[in-house]
This record gives structure tokens, C-alpha cells and sequence, in this order.
């Protein structure tokens, strides 16, 4: 497939919310500063967040433009090295947290980043990205080899990298929220490489018994979920506060500046809960355009993987679409009370380095790739897809 002009939308909408991102934490950073320093003693500057969150979109673009410029050979050869390299990662951070290291940074007794030099390092986001390739090459591999049903060719790679991920993060680094958008990574690009159907129900059996069972196991997340929506219980008391926040917002917002629930109210104000934040601030509609902007961008994620023809890169995109969708789905579910909270970032939005390098890094990759697409969609055969051809062009 010749090259062409890139996806000039999905390149657009990711540095729109960037920019909408480091807007709304240098409103909100002051605040949190302020919290900060009266809770805990601290002598954070007022600009504190606001220049890391310059320093993280900077990184964040450089990432982005280098994964969109990178050959996609080297990109695709890097994949299973990545893979390895993130549960390499995430094995050493568990034996530095065990023996007590100050490499190992612990927090509500989750032990979830390296700490080195004043720099963090979550390494269940390297998982997140290793994971699409590794899997995308697998899955397209043993597809053209005529192997997807093959226990010892397919199956077994893909439980045991699927499970040590899983393990890894919802296990010892008590991450389940973490653990759910990898979960949709591996089904989304499970159900879209051609398996047949009752091998995927299969699938998605076991995993959601796995939930189940990292739930019950555990008195903190079963609190959550028994708790939830109780007007009897303080463990609502975020999502009721986040709730106040978006409804205190009205049409069309506070104005900037002017947030109540940020000044100490709103836990996270900064991270998960910024979907709130901007809801008291610029109101129904500052939301609307934020809902706006990722269903674009999640729209020309699916439609740019619909587009192409190779299925490596097809399965890249898939995955990358999970992983955005969950996040985006999850976070706003969750601070509008449809859904418990699980502690997961709002993607380009949230204040953080790692998980915006990484996912800018993921979408540059789409990018790149929506150079590759085809003027009709793929043409597919088998259990769940039939046949078509359209004059549809992209």
C-alpha cells in the first residue's frame, strides 16, 4: 500500500486535548498546591503542577511526532522487546517494593512506580503498549499460517502473556482499573483477529470469573462495589462531590477560576477526577465538547483499523482504540456514577508523565499507520464477518 496523507483529524483532536489538559491544570494546579501544602507541610511553588504538566505535553508531543516518524519495521520488530521489557519491569518492581527499596514508590499500600531522582515511571504503561504490538504480531502471524486455533502456537503465548500482565498489575500492584483496559486490549484484539466465536466466549468467560474473583478477594474493591451508590456510606463520598461539581456547573459553567470543589472538596482534582473539574467549570457544554472531541477520535481510530488492509497494523489500531476507549468509558462512567470508582486517568487530560507519553506515543503510531489505509474497507471472511465490498472512501 502506497503511502498517503495522514489522519489530518486524529492528529488535530490529540493536540486539541493536550492543550485543553494543561489549560484546566493551570486553573486547578494553584488549588491543589494550596491543598497540598496546608494538608501535608509542603512548600510547593503555586506554578509547581503547571510547569511539570508543560515539561509532560512537551515530552508528550516529542513522543508523539518520533512514533509518528519512526520506520514502522523498526516499530514492528520492537514489539515482543517490549513486551519483555515491561514485565521485566513490572517483576523488579515488585522485588524492590518487597525488599523496601526507595526505588519502589508506595502509595495506600499499592507499590505501582519506580522513584528515582525526583522522576516516576509506572511500568503497567509499557505493558499497555507492549501488549498491542506483541499481541498484533502474534495474532496476524498465526492467522496467515493458519494457526489461530492452535493450542501450542497461539494459545499458550497468548495466555501466558495476557496472564503475567494480568498478574502483575491487578495482583501485586493492586491495580484493577489498570487491569481492565488491559482486559479490553486483549478481548478487542482477540475478537478482531479472526478466532472463532466460541473460543472468544470462552475467553471472556474466564476472564470476567478472574474479575470476580479480584474483587471478592479483596475487602477494599468489594467496599466499592457494595457501597456503591449507598447515600449511607462515606466510601461514595468522591463520586458525590464529583457529582456536586458537574452539577454545581450548570450550562455553562463557574467560569475559570472560580471552582469551589477543587480548592480541597474534589479528591484527585488534578487526575481522575478532571472530567468533574472542567464540568464546574465550563459546564454541560465545556463537557460536551470534551465527549465530543474523544468520540471523534476514538471514531477515526476504529474507521482508520477498518481501513487497512495489512492485519498487523489493523490489530494495532484495534488495540490502541481499546485502550483509549476504556480509559475514556471508565473515567467518565465513573464521575457520573454509573460506574465504581477504579482510579483511571482521563486520557491527555489528567495530570501525569507516564501514562500521557505513553498513550500520545500510541496514538502517534495510529497515525502513522492511518497513512496505509485503503479507499475501501477490509474485506473479511469467517464465523462473525461476512463478505462485503463498498465504495465508501475514507
Amino acid at each position: 500500500m502506497r503511502k498517503h496523507k495522514s489522519d489530518r483529524t486524529l492528529g488535530a483532536l490529540t493536540i486539541v486535548l493536550l492543550a485543553i489538559g494543561l489549560i484546566v491544570i493551570y486553573m486547578v494546579g494553584p488549588m491543589r498546591v494550596n491543598v497540598l501544602n496546608t494538608t501535608y507541610g509542603t512548600e510547593y511553588n503555586e506554578n509547581y503542577f503547571i510547569v511539570r504538566q508543560l515539561i509532560n505535553v512537551v515530552l508528550s508531543l516529542v513522543v508523539f511526532v518520533a512514533a509518528f516518524k519512526l520506520p514502522y519495521p523498526i516499530i514492528k520488530k520492537a514489539g515482543k522487546w517490549v513486551m519483555f521489557g515491561g514485565l521485566v519491569l513490572c517483576a523488579l518492581l515488585a522485588v524492590l517494593a518487597a525488599v523496601g527499596s526507595g526505588l519502589a514508590r508506595c502509595e495506600l499500600g499499592a507499590c505501582r512506580w519506580f522513584n528515582f531522582a525526583g522522576l516516576s515511571l509506572q511500568p503497567a504503561e509499557i505493558l499497555k503498549i507492549g501488549l498491542v504490538l506483541y499481541l498484533a504480531g502474534l495474532m496476524s502471524e498465526r492467522k496467515k499460517e493458519g494457526k489461530l486455533d492452535s493450542w501450542s502456537d497461539f494459545w499458550i503465548p497468548f495466555i501466558v502473556i495476557c496472564g503475567l500482565s494480568l498478574f502483575f498489575v491487578v495482583i501485586l500492584q493492586k491495580d484493577l482499573g489498570t487491569g481492565v483496559s488491559l482486559m479490553a486490549i486483549m478481548l478487542a484484539m482477540l475478537f478482531m483477529s479472526g478466532v472463532k466465536m466460541r473460543y472468544f466466549v470462552i475467553t471472556v468467560a474466564i476472564v470476567l470469573v478472574g474479575g470476580v474473583v479480584a474483587i471478592v478477594s479483596s475487602p477494599h474493591r468489594m467496599s466499592r462495589l457494595l457501597t456503591f451508590q449507598s447515600d449511607e456510606s462515606s466510601d461514595t463520598y468522591h463520586i458525590d462531590i464529583a457529582m456536586i461539581a458537574i452539577g454545581t456547573g450548570g450550562l455553562l459553567g463557574v467560569g475559570p477560576g472560580n471552582s469551589v470543589q477543587a480548592t480541597g472538596y474534589l479528591p484527585e482534582s488534578i487526575n481522575d477526577s478532571v472530567f468533574a473539574v472542567i464540568g464546574e467549570t465550563f459546564g454541560f457544554m465545556g463537557l460536551l465538547l470534551i465527549v465530543g472531541c474523544f468520540t471523534v477520535l476514538l471514531t477515526r481510530l476504529l474507521k482508520t483499523a477498518n481501513y487497512l488492509q495489512d492485519d498487523e497494523q489493523s490489530l494495532m489500531v484495534v488495540g490502541i482504540f481499546a485502550w483509549a476507549t476504556a480509559h475514556v468509558v471508565i473515567n467518565i462512567a465513573a464521575m457520573t456514577g454509573l460506574l465504581p470508582l477504579t482510579g483511571i486517568t482521563l486520557p491527555l487530560l489528567s495530570y501525569g508523565g507516564t501514562s500521557m507519553l505513553f498513550m500520545t506515543g500510541a496514538l502517534g503510531l495510529a497515525l502513522q499507520l492511518s497513512c496505509y489505509t485503503s479507499r475501501e474497507p477490509r474485506v473479511e471472511t469467517g464465523e462473525r464477518r461476512v463478505s462485503r465490498r463498498t465504495e465508501t472512501r475514507l
